[in-house]
C-alpha cells in the first residue's frame, strides 16, 4: 500500500524552456489566472471580444445557482467565427484540415473550401426542411465530411447530435430517439484496422420504427449505393452538396441558443443528453485551445480523439477552427498498419502540437522506445493528454 501511495503522489514538475515561455500566448499565466478569479466579467469580456458578434452581450454572466447564462443578449454564429472570419482576414487558401487514413490516403481542405462546402450542405439541409432548433443526428467516420456535417447544422441553427461511429444499432437508436432527430447523416462505412466497418446498415436498423426521422443523408464512399437513392427517403451526401449554392448566410444565434447535444456513454444507465449552448462554449473552446496548446499562426496541430466525443467536438472541430490553425485528422487506430503510424504522420506533416489520451500512450508504450526513435519528432513543441 505504501508503494502504491508513493506512486500516486509523484510531484515532479517539468517547466518549459525560457524561449518557449517568452513566445507563449500567455507568458504570465499567474496574472491571467488571477484576473479570471478576481474580475471574471472583465476577463471573459476581453476574451469574447477577440471573436465577432452580430450584437454584443448585455451581461457577461447571469448566475443563478445551479444555472449559468453566458453573454446574455449576445448574438453570433459559431461557424462565422470558425470560417467566415478567417476567410475575410486573408486565410481563404490556408489549409484547415489534413485528413489521412491508415493506408496513407490523404485529403486537404482550405478554409475557403470548407466554408463553401459547409454552406452548400447547409442549403441542402434547408431544402430538406431542416430549420433552426431541429435536431440532426450524425453517425459518421472521423473525416472531413463529418466536420462539414456538424458545421452545416450550426450554420443554420440546427442542433447536431454526433454519435460515435463505433456504437451499436441499439446505442444509436437510443440517442436518435431521445433527440427526436429529423434527419440522420451517415456514411456507408468507416475504416478501422484495415477493414471497412459498415455504418449505413446500422442506421437503417436503428431507425426502422422511428417515424419522426424524415430523411437519411448518405455519404456513398465508393459510389456503389445508387439503388438506395431511388428511395426518396435516402439522399446522396455529395449530390446534396453539389446541387446547392455556395453561399448561405449564418443564422443569427442567441448566445444561449443550443449548439449541440452530446450523450454520455451510458455505462451507468441510460445515456444522458448534455446540451451545449452557443456563446459560452464558443468562447471557452477558443480560449482553451489558444492557452493550453499555445497554438500559433503556423501551428500544425493534431488531436487524435474521435469527433463522437466532447474532446473531438472541442479540440478537433470548434477550438482549432476558431483559432484559424491547420489540423490533422486521422481515420483509423494508433497501431495499424504498424505501431509507428502516428509517429510517421507526426514526421510527415511536421506536427507541432500533439494531443492524445493516456490509454493510447499506454498502448504505444508496449512496443518500446525504439518505435518512436525511428522517426524525426523534432517539430513537436507541445504534448497534451486528456
Amino acid at each position: 500500500m505504501e508503494k502504491t501511495d508513493l506512486l500516486l503522489n509523484v510531484q515532479e514538475k517539468y517547466y518549459p524552456p525560457e524561449e518557449i515561455v517568452k513566445t507563449a500566448n500567455f507568458p504570465d499565466y499567474e496574472s491571467v489566472y488571477k484576473k479570471s478569479i478576481e474580475n471574471p466579467d472583465e476577463f471573459w469580456s476581453e476574451i469574447a471580444n477577440q471573436l465577432e458578434w452580430f450584437s454584443k452581450w448585455e451581461k457577461v454572466l447571469e448566475w443563478n445557482y445551479p444555472y449559468a447564462k453566458w453573454f446574455v443578449g449576445g448574438k453570433t454564429n459559431i461557424t462565422y467565427n470558425c470560417l467566415d472570419r478567417h476567410v475575410k482576414n486573408g486565410k481563404r487558401n490556408k489549409v484547415a484540415y489534413i485528413y489521412v487514413d491508415e493506408e496513407g490516403n490523404e485529403k486537404k481542405i482550405t478554409y475557403g473550401e470548407l466554408l463553401e462546402q459547409v454552406n452548400r450542405l447547409a442549403n441542402g439541409l434547408k431544402s430538406l426542411g431542416v430549420q433552426k432548433g431541429d435536431r440532426v443526428s450524425i453517425y459518421m467516420p472521423n473525416t472531413i465530411e463529418a466536420i462539414i456535417s456538424m458545421l452545416a447544422c450550426a450554420r443554420i441553427g440546427a442542433i447536431h447530435s454526433v454519435v460515435f461511429a463505433g456504437f451499436s444499432e441499439g446505442a444509436l437508436k437510443i440517442r436518435i430517439e431521445d433527440a427526436k432527430a429529423k434527419v440522420v447523416i451517415t456514411a456507408t462505412y468507416t475504416k478501422r484496422r484495415g477493414k471497412r466497418i459498415p455504418l449505413y446498415p446500422v442506421v437503417r436498423e436503428a431507425i426502422r420504427d422511428l417515424d419522426f426521422v424524415e430523411k437519411v443523408i448518405l455519404w456513398d464512399r465508393d459510389k456503389d449505393m445508387s439503388e438506395e437513392f431511388e428511395e426518396h427517403f435516402v439522399v446522396d451526401f455529395e449530390t446534396l452538396i453539389k446541387s446547392h449554392p455556395k453561399t448561405c448566410e449564418p443564422e443569427v444565434m442567441d448566445a444561449e441558443d443550443p449548439l449541440f447535444i452530446l450523450y454520455t456513454s451510458g455505462t451507468t444507465g441510460k445515456p444522458k443528453g448534455v446540451l451545449h449552448t452557443t456563446g459560452g462554449y464558443m468562447v471557452n473552446t477558443y480560449l482553451t485551445t489558444k492557452a493550453v496548446f499555445d497554438v500559433k499562426e503556423d501551428t500544425i496541430y493534431w488531436c487524435t480523439a474521435d469527433i463522437g466525443w466532447i474532446t473531438g467536438h472541442s479540440y478537433i472541430v470548434y477550438g482549432p477552427l476558431a483559432n484559424g490553425i491547420t489540423s490533422v485528422i486521422m481515420e483509423g487506430v494508433p497501431v495499424y498498419p504498424h505501431p509507428g503510424i502516428w509517429w510517421e504522420y507526426v514526421e510527415k506533416y511536421g506536427v507541432n502540437v500533439f494531443y492524445t489520451a493516456p490509454t493510447a500512450i499506454r498502448m504505444l508504450m508496449r512496443f518500446g522506445e525504439e518505435i518512436p526513435a525511428k522517426y524525426d519528432l523534432s517539430t513537436l513543441r507541445v504534448l497534451g493528454s486528456v
